[in-house]
């Protein structure tokens, strides 16, 4: 069997586990995310409520929206979902990472990265912020900046979080070892107790991988649960 077959046999697989709402996501072209790893993402963020688990969810690096569509939908009604993003071309990576990272910064600076299917990559989206604004309004999602926020601009300059809050589930993926390790040590005194971490890129990029193999070595109540489809931390209870 051919490795593309597998990969099909998987996605059919992982698709007929999706929900509705996550599957007509794929279908209008708002995610990058396989299958695999939106079930995962929509099991952990049901699962919240099952085991009452405080707190917001997080997530940094919102592209399109479609994962956030699909966490909002997932949600249970007494909780809140705010989303980070610089709502532009991604900013570069640094000397932590890779080739590869650089490689991939280079073809999205030049101009000739690939959308999803026959679309326009993100990143060249003229007012993106409004474009995933209305892709949560098809969805009969409102973002009312209260339980649904998205929040426009660096993380260094946007993210912060009161002295009471906390943080029940973070999705990270913002690709690079800088903003990864920023995402890690700024949610990390708000996260519950087994509060969930997923980590989008820790199998794609070296970057995210070295921030997050540093963070749970020096973070001994955070365990690593699952490194498939994604890297997937919990604080322990």
């Amino acid at each position: 069997m051919t490795l593309n077959l597998k990969r099909q046999i998987s996605d059919l697989y992982w698709r007929a586990s999706l929900s509705r709402t996550a599957n007509a996501v794929r279908a209008r072209g708002l995610t990058y995310l396989r299958p695999d790893k939106l079930a995962s993402l929509e099991n952990f963020t049901r699962r919240l409520d099952e085991t009452q688990v405080e707190g917001l969810i997080v997530e940094f690096g919102i592209a399109l929206g479609g994962s956030s569509i699909v966490i909002a939908k997932q949600m249970g009604p007494g909780r809140s979902y705010w989303g980070y993003d610089v709502f532009d071309t991604i900013p570069p990576p640094s000397e932590r990472d890779g080739a590869k990272e650089h490689e991939r910064y280079n073809v999205i600076t030049s101009g000739k990265s690939r959308g999803i299917g026959s679309n326009v990559y993100y990143g060249y989206e003229a007012n993106l912020y409004d474009k995933v604004k209305q892709n949560f309004a098809d969805f009969g999602i409102q973002v009312d900046d209260r339980r649904v926020r998205l929040i426009k601009g660096l993380f260094a300059e946007t993210v912060s979080f009161d002295a009471d809050q906390m943080i029940a589930l973070a999705h990270i993926d913002c690709d690079w070892h800088d903003p990864v390790a920023f995402c890690l040590k700024t949610i990390y005194p708000y996260l519950s107790k087994e509060g969930v971490i997923i980590l989008d890129d820790y199998n794609d990029y070296g970057g995210c991988r070295i921030a997050t193999d540093a963070f749970l070595e020096s973070h001994k109540d955070i365990y690593m649960v699952a490194t498939t489809p994604h890297a997937v931390l919990v604080r322990r209870a």
